[in-house]
């Protein structure tokens, strides 16, 4: 659901940067106000990397002609917690927009939003909490992970068929586009739904701690390692980054399918001062645009594989600094 810059104005764009900002700085502030549990600092690292080898993997929705990719704002909420959790899924958009040329600069804002906060404040804390309690087994986790997921994307969604109406854009018309967004990201949410819940339960069964200590906002006690966990989530960031990254569906995903579907076109065009000044910059700072290596856009499978671990292990190292640093701040 990364959207493009050409489904904004530049006021829309501008504003809901500002929003996502806000929201960020406030994130930041809240964490070392309230103290980083240390012991999950390795963790923000590790799964902002995961989520980045995750969001490559786009898998085909049945009947439909789509696919989707997982979001993570759950996954990443319930193991850090949701401000933590947006902040590491901010991490992981900026890099891949500067980068990796995936979402446009001008759009950052609206992603963050669209995927960050209506996944991380908004569904976490309306549904994922409240129905994990403090008895958490499997069956909660499942239905916990599925319903949640799926009034993330529900709301985010909603929001980017909000945010082109609010920029303009003819060429979607809110209601047309509205009854295609709703639909296939019902069923994008039910699967990522399922994978979320496959994960958590698998660190449930490792150390329910991780998970049980987020809910309750307690901090792990002294004695509990979290390596095994760590380890284990590291080899498959670099098994699905590197390798199940080259088995994508070939399939638009679900925005990109929604707007084939209304205008005919996935792919919009805007030439004013502000848009093409914003395609400069990530031009400029895309060195492997696409997921693949520069002058080679319609990539391949070394590029993709390269795409893949590269970009975990910058994300791995901007989230987990992002974590020391929100630490030290509190210290200080």
């Amino acid at each position: 659901m990364h959207m493009a810059d050409a489904l904004l104005s530049p006021a829309v764009g501008g504003t809901m940067t500002a929003v996502s900002v806000a929201a960020i700085g406030y994130a930041v502030r809240k964490i070392s106000r309230d103290g980083l549990d240390e012991k999950k600092i390795p963790l923000m690292g590790v799964m902002g990397a995961f989520v980045f080898a995750g969001q490559m993997i786009n898998f085909t929705i049945p009947g439909t002609g789509s696919s989707g990719h997982i979001g993570g704002g759950i996954l990443l909420a319930a193991l850090l917690g949701p401000f933590p959790a947006l902040i590491v899924l901010a991490s992981v958009l900026l890099i891949q927009c500067l980068l990796f040329a995936d979402g446009g600069l001008l759009a950052y804002g609206c992603n963050v939003f669209n995927m960050g906060i209506c996944a991380c404040l908004l569904a976490y804390q309306c549904v994922y909490k409240p129905v994990m309690g403090k008895s958490i087994d499997p069956k909660r986790i499942f239905f916990a992970s599925v319903a949640s997921v799926i009034l993330g994307l529900q709301v985010g969604a909603f929001g980017v068929a909000v945010e082109t109406y609010l920029s303009g854009v003819t060429e979607l018309p809110f209601g047309a586009f509205l009854l295609l967004m709703q639909p296939i990201h019902l069923a994008i949410g039910l699967v990522e739904g399922i994978v979320t819940a496959v994960v958590l339960t698998f660190i449930y069964n490792a150390r329910p701690e991780l998970l049980t200590s987020t809910v309750q906002e307690a901090k792990l006690s002294g004695n509990i390692s979290t390596g095994k966990v760590i380890a284990a989530l590291l080899v498959l960031t670099a098994l699905t980054g590197g390798g199940l990254s080259l088995f994508a569906s070939a399939y638009p995903d679900g925005l990109e399918w929604s707007m084939e579907g209304v205008a005919g076109t996935a792919e919009l065009e805007r030439d004013d001062p502000v848009h093409k000044t914003m395609s400069d910059v990530v031009e400029t700072t895309a060195f492997m645009p696409y997921y693949s290596f520069a002058g080679n856009e319609a990539g391949s499978s070394l590029g993709t594989a390269t795409a893949g671990i590269v970009g975990s292990f910058i994300t791995l190292v901007l989230a987990g600094g992002l974590g020391f640093a929100a630490s030290a701040m509190r210290k200080k």
